[in-house]
């Protein structure tokens, strides 16, 4: 496993990509694996985001049907 101050990071104040520690942790997002996808911290980290809040999403419909079935004097 790769210590973090050797990956690269995306500087959110710059825009420039750094390798390690370069810039207060503020101003950092990361880490990466290549520079390559620290370059492109921003559109990655809007997919995760996206995925999650899908998933929460799923999860919550989940939930909210499990409290339905409880409503209904479901077996629980």
């Amino acid at each position: 496993m790769t210590n973090d101050s050797e990956k690269y990071w995306y500087n959110l104040r710059t825009g420039a990509v750094e390798k390690g520690f370069e810039s207060p942790s503020v101003d950092r997002a990361g880490p990466f694996d290549t520079p390559e996808d620290a370059a492109n911290a921003l559109g990655i980290i809007r997919e995760r985001s996206k995925a999650w809040a899908e998933e929460e999403a799923r999860d919550d419909e989940w939930t909210s049907s499990d409290d339905a079935a409880d409503d209904t004097g479901g077996d629980h």
